[in-house]
């Protein structure tokens, strides 16, 4: 009878070391979107940019997730909210007419799981007295078949 016991302990031990090998691989990478999503977020961004060009500031929040839950992070202050982040952008650009040309450039895109993309590029404002350029993160979510920005994460080039 002591010989069962000793068994059901090396197969335990087998079952338990093989499942640590797998913790031990490396997580699986992200497939890189698919062309038409990624088609699909890089047409968020051209419209959000050709918005800004034109001065219309509701369109360029089309791009946002219209929702309390989105993050907005720019300049050491984080806004919550669809309507504080129109609110922010309309006291910083539109009351002074200071939207002036926006460009996007060197934008990456990195998938996070099926429904989801980082999107890490380079912006420039030109053409206004409150021109600037930086660097920005978006993370973007499709909800109800729309690729849309959840987080937005912008830096400005210290003066």
């Amino acid at each position: 009878m002591r010989a069962a016991p000793r068994v059901t302990i090396v197969l335990a031990a087998l079952t338990l070391s093989a499942g640590l090998g797998g913790c031990r691989s490396e997580p699986t990478p992200p497939t890189a979107p698919s062309h038409e999503d990624e088609q699909e977020i890089r047409a968020v961004l051209e419209r959000q940019k050709q918005a800004w060009n034109r001065g219309d500031i509701e369109a360029f929040m089309d791009g946002y997730h219209r929702s309390p839950t989105i993050v907005f992070t720019s300049g050491a202050k984080i806004r919550r909210g669809w309507d504080e982040t129109l609110a922010s952008y309309q006291a910083k650009y539109v009351s002074g007419n200071a939207m002036g040309h926006l460009e996007f450039t060197e934008v990456e895109l990195q998938p996070i799981g099926a429904h989801g993309a980082v999107a890490l590029g380079h912006w420039a404002l030109t053409e206004t007295p409150k021109a600037s350029d930086g660097v920005f993160s978006l993370v973007f979510a499709k909800i109800d078949g729309r690729w849309v920005i959840v987080h937005d994460h912008t830096s400005a080039t210290a003066p």
